[in-house]
């Protein structure tokens, strides 16, 4: 797949600021944009009239709507571009979409992570939309001589009361010079046609397809395949190695080792390390390139401690990697002993040490889950091609604006030199926003001066880092004789870092509270992971509510909502994250939806469980059975707030998906390690969720309100743990406190 688009990505005859989201618009700039799949059978012209940086429109009124945001399957190739319609007030069964290339200039910053995609494009695109309708008004004012007060829009038609009448594409050339509106009025969403409407993924008939979207799809001509061995553990690092058979192998051009970053090297707040000194080997096919790294014969040595310089995340900063060999069990003893030191204090209201000396009752529980792969249908691959004067790098990536930086760097090239066009991907959970791969495969490129394809097996991949981390906290609740809730302690840490997030629920809901956190170094790598440390926190905090509210003798639902009512009405501290009333309100609906409490489902095994991460809230209640002999979960309802719903079916289906992902990390998922190595590196000792593992139904609803939508990827994920917990233990008769729970054992 050869990306057509020969226009610079900072060329444009025209600019301007779009009001509010910073971000410029170009006009009368005729696209090279060659016709998709999907626009050849919809027989367009080569020539488009470029309202902005995002909306070009033919004379046939087709519409075509650049998506700013890499795609993952979060299906962001259609709820982007739905808000931009749905102000231009065109008929979506004319648009056809495109992903847009890397500009940051024009396109703002194409960041796909973080469960912000819809939330910080809502303005902007339907700024741009409006904006360009605006502009097709104007040209028709001036073109019929007509008031443009007197002009209206309807499904990409102007009209006006003297029955002069004309689509978009009729004006669209000379709308194109107008200047762009500085104010511009947006629909109130009782007004909206399309969002809110469920829309088909656009490129959803390409992917059952097969068609060349992927990363791994790209193609060029004399295109060479590079593969690297790495050390085989963390801690390890390249003697030598001996390179002669693998040479002699078929198809095999190159072997040799580099440094993906130079000794100094300040690296950006996305960067990483996870080997430096590698060992690449290039040849004609990937087949014949994974036969030649058999081949090789390699020496390694440890790697001591390693300094590195951090930029970014708070500034320049020497960070320490220790060279230790770490094993998983050795890692549970190190947290255990550091879980008995002081920690770090993130937030105390009110004394609770007075109050847990005091209480005639502490409960007290700990919990622990391992790293965890992100595992990526695509394995990590990039495609490269360095020359002197100029870099143009293709694949899967979720955040091109972080990468140009470190590759203008390393490469010695200013950033206008430097192309990124952006692949479909096949997953990113937070993995494609660490670049090193991009920067490997530029590196390999740089230095044979060809053009390469750089790709991970999945052993590759899943021994590479970059992993979920470690994590452990220890909960403790203080009752008083009543039995009422006086003091909470949270105290986590983990490895490299910790999952505490202080100012979440239940903070804010006591009157004596304390969180505290501590961290181990490690020379793993890791990083995000679907609702970094949210994934953790809301599992052993769900987890633990529910042993707190029977201890208190309350129904688990009613439990939180008296906390959150506490936070509503007379708050603990001034930082709490949350908005208590959100939060209630999807306990409510998933009690409501799920029917819980009522008399015809007492006999069901049901878990709950709820929290709040990327400005979203999500609630799951469970329902599991035993199923020869081993718990299943059978139906999930779950309840979201994320605002103004853009694409309904699209939402739920995103919902699904992360409730089957976050049963199958709670049963199965863990990553090991044995004097530093991963002892898992692919699917067959590596577990996850099977197809027959998935509930039967994953019931979805979603809170009405005209609130800006907030996130969506990565909320759904975190409670989902404790859900599926807290219905184990209605199922087993026993609490389970160690993830994988598969491999959990019993507690006296």
């Amino acid at each position: 797949m050869e990306n057509n688009n020969t226009q610079s990505r900072r060329s444009f005859l025209k600019s301007s600021a779009l009001t509010g989201g910073g971000l410029m618009l170009s006009f009368t700039w005729l696209s090279s944009f060659k016709s998709a799949d999907k626009m050849t059978s919809m027989n367009l012209p080569e020539q488009w009239s470029e309202l902005n940086g995002y909306i070009k429109i033919t004379p046939d009124n087709i519409v075509k709507i650049m998506c700013p945001n890499p795609e993952f399957g979060q299906n962001v190739m259609t709820s982007l571009p739905m808000m931009v319609a749905e102000e231009l007030d065109v008929d979506w069964k004319n648009v056809v979409v495109e992903m847009g290339p890397h500009d940051n200039v024009k396109l703002g910053p194409q960041f796909t992570g973080g469960s912000n995609s819809v939330r910080m494009y809502w303005k902007p695109l339907r700024n741009a939309g409006a904006s360009a309708r605006q502009m097709l008004i104007e040209a028709a004012a001036q073109t019929w001589g007509v008031p443009a007060t007197e002009i209206t829009t309807k499904a990409g038609v102007l009209s006006h009361s003297s029955g002069k009448s004309a689509k978009y594409g009729e004006i669209a050339n000379k709308a194109a010079t107008i200047p762009v509106p500085k104010d511009v009025k947006l629909k109130a969403p009782k007004d909206f046609s399309i969002v809110r409407n469920s829309k088909k993924n656009t490129e959803g008939l390409k992917v059952v397809m097969g068609k060349p979207l992927f990363g791994m799809d790209y193609r060029v001509e004399g295109m060479l395949i590079a593969m690297i061995q790495h050390p085989p553990a963390f801690g390890m690092k390249l003697k030598s190695f001996d390179a002669t058979q693998a040479l002699k192998m078929p198809g095999i051009k190159h072997v040799f080792s580099f440094k993906l970053y130079d000794d100094g090297f300040e690296q950006g707040g996305f960067d990483t390390r996870t080997f430096n000194d590698l060992l690449v080997v290039v040849g004609n096919s990937t087949w014949e390139v994974m036969n030649a790294r058999k081949k090789l014969t390699i020496q390694w040595e440890p790697t001591g401690d390693v300094k590195d310089t951090m930029m970014g995340r708070g500034g320049k900063r020497e960070v320490t990697v220790p060279g230790r060999l770490e094993t998983t069990s050795g890692q549970m003893e190190l947290m255990a002993e550091y879980a008995k030191k002081p920690a770090q204090q993130l937030r105390k209201d009110g004394d609770p040490e007075t109050a847990f000396k005091n209480a005639a009752q502490v409960i007290e529980r700990t919990y622990n889950a391992p790293f965890l792969a992100h595992n990526c249908m695509e394995p990590m691959n990039f495609f490269a091609h360095v020359s002197a004067d100029k870099a143009v790098v293709a694949g899967p990536l979720q955040a091109p604006g972080w990468v140009e930086p470190t590759l203008s760097k390393i490469l010695n090239l200013p950033a206008d030199k430097i192309e990124i066009q952006m692949t479909r991907m096949g997953g990113g959970f937070g993995r494609r926003a660490y670049g090193q791969y991009v920067y490997e495969a530029a590196r390999i490129s740089q230095k044979i001066k060809a053009p390469i394809k750089l790709i991970y097996t999945r052993e590759d991949d899943m021994t590479y880092g970059i992993y979920r981390p470690m994590y452990t906290a220890t909960y403790r609740a203080a009752l008083d004789a009543n039995k009422n809730l006086i003091g909470f302690h949270v105290k986590g840490g983990g490895i490299p870092e910790h999952p505490v997030h202080a100012n979440r629920f239940p903070a804010g809901a006591v009157d004596n509270y304390l969180a505290e956190g501590w961290e181990i170094p490690s020379n793993i790598t890791i990083g995000a992971f679907r609702a970094p440390r949210s994934n953790f926190n809301a599992a052993a905090e769900q987890s633990f509510l529910d042993e707190v509210a029977e201890a208190m003798g309350k129904d688990p639902i009613a439990f939180r909502l008296e906390l959150l009512k506490r936070a509503k009405e007379n708050p603990v501290g001034k930082n709490n994250e949350y908005d208590a009333d959100r939060y209630a309100g999807v306990l409510e609906l998933v009690r409501e939806k799920s029917k819980w409490g009522n008399p015809e489902n007492n006999n069901k095994k049901r878990g709950v469980a709820a929290y709040f991460c990327h400005n979203s809230y999500a609630a799951h209640v469970v329902d599991m059975i035993e199923r020869n002999g081993e718990p299943y979960v059978e139906q999930v309802t779950s309840a979201i707030d994320c605002g103004i719903v853009v694409n309904p079916d699209a939402a739920s289906n995103m919902v699904q998906g992360a409730v089957v992902d976050g049963i199958g990390n709670a049963f199965y998922g863990a990553l090991t390690h044995k004097d530093g190595a991963a002892e898992q590196n692919n699917f067959n000792n590596y577990r996850i969720i099977r197809h027959n593992e998935a509930p039967k139904k994953v019931d979805v609803h979603f809170v009405h309100n005209d609130l800006d939508p907030t996130g969506l990827g990565e909320p759904p994920f975190p409670p989902v743990f404790g859900a599926v917990a807290n219905a184990l233990y209605k199922t087993t008769g026993r609490r389970y406190y160690n993830q994988p729970f598969t491999a959990d054992q019993p507690k006296s």
